[in-house]
């Protein structure tokens, strides 16, 4: 049964964000756009854009993933389902999870498809432009599970948006480090797989801590 619950709250949240289709077209524009613009800055010197390409592509990854964190949990709260999955008999962490299931699958997951269209603008290699998708298939679900913590912390709180990414961003540095640095290790002629390895640590931990942190935050918002 709990299953079932956990099933209906994913496939819910991906309906309601699939009727905001604004926003998570305005996150994939954001993507879009901010990678293409480094190009026409920097020139088109192709050892240079593939020098950058690894990095820009993950900062832009990150920040867009950052615009829909706000809308998180706040329609929830508004509404009153917070507090019903309060009362019921799921796990409040198993029902983040869940949650943050859907924000990725909305947000994070069409970035990683779209990635290695845009890195093609960089002049990176079939190699780089693969372990440039792993990196962030490994690396934007880190991006939703840390985020959901800020955006529990700042639950209606005025000035969220801000606050949250003051919270947040300390916290996606390593993650950008490692995920980034393992594309440009690859081009670099060296192994690749040590920061892979690390991103995907951080993976596992915070699928693990990361829900349990986040209901908490909840209770403390809703008590």
């Amino acid at each position: 049964m709990t299953i079932a619950i956990l099933k209906s709250l994913l496939m819910r949240d991906i309906r309601l964000a699939m009727r905001r289709k604004a926003d998570v077209a305005a996150a994939l524009f954001f993507f879009v756009i901010a990678a293409s613009l480094f190009p026409f800055g920097v020139g088109a010197e192709p050892t240079q854009l593939r020098a950058i390409g690894p990095g820009v592509l993950w900062v832009s990854a990150l920040l867009s993933a950052m615009l829909s964190l706000g809308r998180l949990f706040s329609m929830d709260h508004a509404d009153g389902t917070l507090e019903q999955l309060l009362l019921s008999p799921v796990p409040l962490a198993a029902a983040v999870l869940a949650k943050i299931g859907a924000h990725w699958l909305v947000s994070g997951l069409p970035l990683v498809l779209l990635a290695p269209l845009i890195g093609l603008q960089f002049d990176l290699p079939w190699r780089e432009l693969a372990l440039l998708t792993l990196s962030l298939l490994l690396g934007t679900p880190v991006l939703s599970l840390i985020g959901a913590i800020g955006a529990a912390l700042t639950l209606g709180v005025r000035g969220g948006s801000v606050l949250l990414a003051l919270l947040i961003l300390p916290l996606y540095i390593p993650v950008l480090i490692f995920g980034a640095g393992a594309v440009t290790a690859s081009a670099a002629g060296l192994t690749p797989w040590a920061g892979m390895s690390l991103v995907g640590a951080m993976l596992a931990l915070s699928l693990f801590f990361a829900p349990l942190a986040t209901a908490a935050a909840l209770r403390i918002v809703l008590d």
